[in-house]
């Protein structure tokens, strides 16, 4: 990718234009970091790139000046140097005009992302000071953090993601910025908001990132559930660790780049305990079917954030779940294979530990889980039915409710190794059919004719 993208800036500057290495793709070269893009700014305006570079596609014009040049295995986006002007929404400006690589740097957000650098001539251009920054690993705005700010909301959350990700702090007057402007987080839409989130939990430092986002305020306005786990108590001598929301950031500081549905889990597992919480008349806290009710918890949120449905049903289902694995040594058979067939199982496992070294430390049910999936072979843990429901028709019972439970204790006695034949599976069918009492057939309307 940086050869094929050194050629178009080549191509570039041999037509008389300046064309630089901007953005996201220094910041990640100077930290020794792979990038997934690379943006190119240059003195060329849009039409005059499409020119250059026939293929181009996006031609923005005067709204923002870009175009997209697709390559053999990638595509660039070459923007034309600009300065941007007025911004009503708090999100775009009200309109660009082109200008000049330093003015250009200077309506850029963080120092770190305002970097160019020539390829041809591999030489760094820095009007912002953003190289001291990256050594000395700072967050800071570009000129008036406050301003900034005002120009785009989705900085606020950025500023959080960048510092957590890359392990940076923030500049004093950054921060101050920052929380003073946390409540208009509320004008950016839900889908950006939910983008910068995912990339912080499934990043270097979700915990760090919680931290951020707790103590600028953002977390107040975007996940308020999650701010109101601060003060919930929970009993000592499972949680020496502190209140629900210390377990819950120390769930966090153990993932790293996690799959985002652990992430998600591990944020939202005991949000249901602020709603649940009570004291018993022996002084006990308790937090009956937190998992239950944290679960639709979950489901609220996740659906709010408008996260794609198959993410909002493996954490809904972590959730609900997690609380089952204490029970895991006394689990009949069936129950058991049950829970190692779950999709989630895996994670809701990872889950498990986590939540276990965040409190009391205790590993023998994951151990015990771990030694089970190691032992049992998939062909056991969820083996193939021994009947369908036709079976059981072809045996006398007629389609209904009954079907569905006759065939739940067939799979049920497969699962505990009491049959594991067809013979078996029929020879059972045909006795669960004698034994059980046929549905009483309904009173017959008097008013209807025979």
């Amino acid at each position: 990718m940086w050869q094929t993208g050194l050629r178009l800036a080549k191509r570039l500057q041999e037509a008389g234009f300046i064309a630089y290495f901007a953005g996201g793709c220094v910041r990640d070269r100077l930290l020794g970091q792979e990038s997934h893009d690379i943006d190119i700014a240059t003195t060329a305006t849009p039409e005059e790139v499409q020119r250059l570079f026939p293929q181009a596609t996006g031609l923005h014009g005067r709204v923002f000046g870009v175009v997209r040049v697709p390559s053999a295995d990638c595509s660039f986006e070459v923007a034309t140097f600009r300065r941007d002007i007025g911004t009503r929404d708090g999100r775009h400006p009200d309109h660009v005009v082109f200008a000049r690589p330093a003015e250009d740097a200077c309506r850029r957000d963080f120092t770190i992302n305002a970097l160019f650098f020539d390829p041809v001539a591999e030489r760094l251009i820095d009007y912002v000071g953003g190289q001291v920054d990256l050594v000395e690993k700072r967050i800071r705005a570009v000129g008036n953090p406050s301003q900034r700010f005002r120009e785009d909301k989705l900085r606020l959350l950025r500023a959080i993601r960048f510092a957590a990700n890359l392990g940076f702090s923030i500049e004093q007057e950054t921060w101050h910025a920052l929380q003073d402007q946390a409540a208009t987080i509320s004008l950016v839409s839900i889908e950006r908001v939910r983008d910068e989130l995912d990339r912080i939990w499934s990043g270097a430092a979700p915990a760090l990132g919680l931290d951020l986002l707790d103590r600028s305020g953002l977390l107040a306005q975007i996940l308020p559930e999650v701010s109101a786990l601060h003060g919930v108590e929970q009993p000592k001598e499972f949680h020496p660790e502190g209140d629900v929301f210390v377990h819950t950031r120390l769930l966090l500081e153990r993932l790293h780049h996690a799959p985002l549905s652990l992430a998600w889990s591990a944020l939202l597992h005991d949000i249901g305990k602020p709603v649940t919480g009570r004291t018993d008349p022996s002084g006990r806290i308790r937090f009956f079917e937190h998992e239950v009710v944290g679960a639709r918890i979950a489901h609220a949120i996740l659906s709010r954030l408008r996260q794609p449905n198959a993410l909002i049903e493996d954490v809904v289902a972590m959730v609900a779940n997690h609380m089952t694995f204490k029970d895991a040594k006394q689990m009949r058979p069936a129950t058991l294979k049950r829970l190692l067939a779950r999709a989630t199982f895996p994670l809701e496992l990872e889950l498990h530990r986590i939540d276990c070294l965040a409190c009391h430390g205790d590993l023998s049910i994951y151990e015990f889980l771990r030694t089970q999936l190691e032992e049992l072979p998939p062909s056991d843990i969820s083996p193939p039915r021994l009947l369908t429901g036709h079976d059981l028709i072809d045996l006398g019972l007629s389609p209904g409710p009954r079907l569905g439970s006759l065939l739940g204790a067939v799979r049920e006695a497969q699962l505990n190794g009491q049959i594991c034949t067809r013979e078996q599976a029929l020879a059972l069918a045909e006795l669960l059919i004698r034994s059980s009492p046929k549905p009483p057939r309904p009173d017959r309307d008097p008013t209807k004719p025979l």
